[in-house]
């Protein structure tokens, strides 16, 4: 189990996982060795998956954010899956309980990559028996992982 120092550890680094193990050290109360070796712990137990930055999708001109909850015919969901883990665009996909088996959350440019992307990308695969397009308004909160 994860004691305080370790809570502590993931907090942090949660909040920027660019911090040196010097300075994680310092606010933890340990030395840098000794965080590392959490940290090293952490990542072996599965507990943190990934260090990762977060880009700013628009300034790289991708300025249209829009969700899709796709329901699929059962027998054709390995081949939609693969399709949409190859796509460029999906950034995010799962695969969820309730009506809709599949929640897509894909990036375009603008109006006209959305249809180009909803008949090459969805329309054309087999399977897809109803879809539901919802494109972002406002982002007000956008965080990754767990509150610890």
């Amino acid at each position: 189990m994860l004691d305080s120092i370790d809570n502590l550890i993931l907090q942090r680094l949660s909040q920027n996982s660019r911090i040196s193990y010097t300075d994680l050290a310092k606010e933890v109360g340990l030395s840098g060795v000794a965080v590392k070796e959490r940290i090293d712990r952490l990542v072996n137990q599965g507990i943190i998956e990934q260090f990762s930055i977060v880009i700013n999708a628009e300034r790289l001109g991708k300025k249209i954010s829009a969700y899709l909850e796709l329901e699929v015919e059962p027998v054709h969901l390995d081949e939609i899956l693969e399709s949409l883990k190859a796509n460029e665009r999906v950034v995010v996909l799962y695969e969820m309980t309730g009506p809709c088996l599949l929640h897509v959350h894909y990036l375009v440019e603008d109006m006209d990559e959305v249809d180009r992307f909803m008949h090459e990308s969805i329309y054309s695969l087999k399977g897809i028996l109803r879809v539901e397009n919802q494109i972002l308004l406002k982002r007000h909160k956008n965080q990754d992982g767990l509150n610890i």
